[in-house]
């Protein structure tokens, strides 16, 4: 049991490392064949070959997936945890789709696409990116906050400088959003701007805002991710 649970949960053996490095490749070729799959005027054959790989991929992710719940000491923990919500949805719409004609479940083979995320499990820098999450989590928060606050300010100021000489544009709070967002991001892709000069003012304010915007995440990742080496030294 615990000779299995190190080579499922870690990678510092050879049957670890042997381990990650197949559930990689899996994931590789699953894709891969997702997306071979979408090529139009594929003949019945290269289908039904597409099909068996999807389903021996699918099999063995499925293994997979009960062996972590096997291994874990808290099993409920894993199952809603989120490595294990992704391991679920990656395998969850092979069989719901299976054998069904109904396109209301075969939208369902669209979560096909969390299998991206199931690599993610392997990186170590990834983890590493995980834990500077949670040592910045209450900045990223904080400026997640005042970052939809000045947003919600800029459509309302810039609805106000220009609602009258482009009623159009700038109907209402909920229409200027867009080239508030656009604007702080400093994006601005001209299909909205203003004419007036208070609202062109006002425009320079928020470039200048959003400038220092976009740098806070930055720096909040590198100071995170500094601590997070530290952690792991």
């Amino acid at each position: 049991m615990e000779t299995l649970k190190r080579t499922i949960e870690e990678n510092d053996t050879r049957a670890g490392r042997i381990f990650d490095v197949v559930i990689q490749t899996l994931i590789v070729v699953s894709l891969a064949t997702f997306s071979i799959e979408t090529l139009p005027d594929l003949d019945a054959e290269t289908r039904r070959w597409l099909h068996y790989v999807e389903a021996t991929t699918v099999a063995l992710f499925t293994l997979e997936y009960l062996l972590r719940i096997y291994v874990a000491e808290r099993k409920l923990k894993f199952v809603f945890s989120f490595f294990g919500i992704i391991d679920l949805l990656s395998i969850l719409p092979f069989y719901l789709a299976s054998g069904v004609d109904l396109r209301t479940v075969r939208a369902f083979r669209l979560l096909r696409l969390f299998r991206t995320l199931k690599i993610l499990r392997y990186s170590k820098a990834i983890r590493r990116f995980h834990r500077a999450f949670l040592i910045a989590r209450e900045e990223f928060v904080l400026f997640i906050s005042l970052t939809l606050l000045l947003l919600y300010f800029s459509a309302v100021g810039i609805y106000y400088f220009e609602r009258d000489a482009q009623p159009q544009a700038f109907t209402s709070v909920f229409h200027s959003l867009w080239w508030a967002v656009t604007t702080l991001t400093t994006v601005g892709y001209g299909d909205v701007y203003p004419v007036t000069l208070g609202g062109r003012m006002f425009t320079v304010l928020v470039l200048f805002v959003g400038l220092g915007l976009v740098s806070v995440p930055a720096g909040l990742v590198a100071s995170a991710i500094s601590k997070a080496r530290e952690m792991e030294d």
